[in-house]
């Protein structure tokens, strides 16, 4: 409780809320404009290569500048381009809607770091939890984005889409006044540098499959999940709010990851939720349209999104350089693996439909559970 109460833990909680409303609402968008699976795919998987890749761009300067106006400023910055491509049509409106991903990719980085140092000083030291708990926040926009998108569309049409960006402004300038110090970011000390020493190029590499892989099963949920539905016969309301539902549920997942990751050993517990995912995405693959997904898509989203903030912790602590120039090359790595997958797998929705491709998910998650296993608790 003592971190909600923080006011400066709690201004980058609900900006990366906001932030994260933007992205999902992305998906739901793009499914009612008719684009087709191999389009949603290529755009957002363009789309995230464009919030991803910059990351450690944007960290390495968040390091040296304060994160000030790179969390602030990432709210401000998608407010208005998001805006500009509700107004705009055709390819102008999506182009601007990439720009707007730059502010994702500048508030991310910062935000983590943040989320970081409050754990450590008001949390004695439960990093992990901390962590978690800034990266619910914006699950919860993945999850409240795409529900409050298709109940928008649905009775609003595109126009009433703008209720997102006004609500965004002044949670931009609020976390612009919290951070008003712009304390730079600590430097690592004797036992990180320690750490990182330790960590050989067999640990980063199994990090990284092990977060690409988790990252991939998530995105193919997520982004496909609403075509899919909708092919099923279901409208905006329905399809918006399934992508909601995993979303949520990879909300609740990353507390529970986080919480337990603090308490037990981080490789066990990102090995266990992994194995147990697979079991609701091969399910959801067989039955078709029924009420049991209204279940079985936030179970798979809460075990799937367990991992999350622990792969993100393991990556501050042995990645060179500073510490959100590191989170940075995590997140950005993480969001452009999945997106990468995601390029792959819209491909192979249109051929051989979207069960085929949670049956490649389900395949995904088992072969990262006992990869995780060989992970180091530092």
């Amino acid at each position: 409780m003592s971190l909600f109460l923080d006011s400066i833990f709690s201004s980058i909680a609900l900006s990366h809320f906001m932030v994260d409303t933007f992205n999902a609402s992305r998906p739901v968008l793009l499914t009612y404009l008719g684009l087709s699976e191999t389009e949603i795919a290529l755009f957002s998987t363009i789309y995230i290569w464009a919030s991803a890749l910059t990351q450690p761009f944007f960290g390495w300067l968040s390091d040296r500048m304060g994160p000030r106006w790179l969390t602030g400023g990432g709210v401000l910055w998608m407010t208005v381009f998001y805006s500009a491509a509700l107004l705009l049509p055709g390819n102008a409106g999506l182009f601007c809607l990439i720009i707007a991903a730059l502010g994702s990719s500048a508030f991310h980085p910062s935000g983590a770091v943040q989320a970081t140092l409050r754990g450590r000083d008001l949390l004695k030291g439960r990093e992990t939890t901390a962590a978690s708990l800034f990266f619910m926040a914006g699950q919860l926009g993945h999850f409240v984005g795409p529900i409050i998108t298709g109940l928008i569309l649905a009775y609003l049409k595109v126009p009433g889409m703008f209720i997102i960006p006004v609500l965004s402004i002044p949670i931009g300038f609020a976390v612009l006044h919290q951070l008003r110090a712009n304390h730079p970011h600590p430097k690592h000390d004797a036992k990180q540098q320690a750490n990182r020493a330790k960590a050989g190029i067999v640990f980063i590499l199994v990090l990284a499959l092990v977060a690409a892989l988790q990252s991939w099963a998530q995105a193919n949920m997520v982004n496909l999940i609403p075509k899919y539905i909708k092919d099923l016969g279901q409208g905006a309301i329905v399809y918006g709010s399934m992508a909601g539902l995993f979303m949520g549920g990879s909300a609740i997942g990353n507390v529970l990851g986080g919480y337990l990751g603090d308490r037990y050993s981080k490789r066990f517990v990102a090995s266990s939720v992994l194995f147990f995912a697979a079991a609701p995405i091969y399910l959801v693959s067989i039955i078709g349209w029924s009420g049991w997904l209204y279940i079985l898509i936030p179970l798979a989203g809460a075990l799937t999104g367990a991992v999350h903030s622990i792969m993100v912790i393991f990556a501050q602590r042995i990645i060179p350089g500073g510490i959100a120039l590191a989170s940075g090359l995590a997140l950005g790595f993480i969001f452009s693996s999945g997106a990468l997958g995601l390029l792959y797998s819209g491909h192979l929705t249109e051929l051989y439909g979207f069960p085929y491709v949670l049956t490649l998910t389900t395949g995904m998650v088992l072969v990262a559970s006992p990869l995780a296993l060989l992970l180091q608790d530092q």
